[in-house]
Formats: structure tokens, sequence, C-alpha cells
């Protein structure tokens, strides 16, 4: 009788991605930040990502659609 043979499979971990995500009443760039990371702190890393559009860090509009760049 032949020897079962197993396959080995590979897993490559997930392609770290830039999320789109679109402002809400009551959001801040820390809340947003929460929401993706984890960390409020982080918030600077959205900051840098879209400072194209956000001048104020303190001043994001609803409807701008932001990159969220992967953590």
């Amino acid at each position: 009788m032949p020897a079962e043979e197993k396959e080995t499979v590979q897993f490559k971990p997930a392609q770290a991605r830039t999320t789109r995500y679109v402002v809400q009443a009551g959001d801040t760039l820390s809340k947003i930040a929460k929401e993706f990371y984890g960390d409020a702190n982080l918030w600077p890393k959205i900051f840098e990502a879209n400072k194209k559009l956000i001048k104020d860090p303190n001043l994001i509009e609803i409807g701008w659609e932001l990159l969220i760049p992967p953590q």
C-alpha cells in the first residue's frame, strides 16, 4: 500500500490595504483612528495620508472620503 501523501499549504499574510472612509457627523481623526486601529493616538497616520485634503486636523468635514492606511 502506498503511503498517504500530505499536501502542504502555505498561507501568505493578508496584503495590507488602504481603506477608504467617508466622514460622518461627530467624527474626529482620533475617533476614526480608534475605530480602525484600536488606538486614538494613531490619528496622525490618517492625517499624513490625507494632507492634500485636510489642512487642519481639528477640522474635518462630513462627506470627505479619507484614506485609512494599513496599521
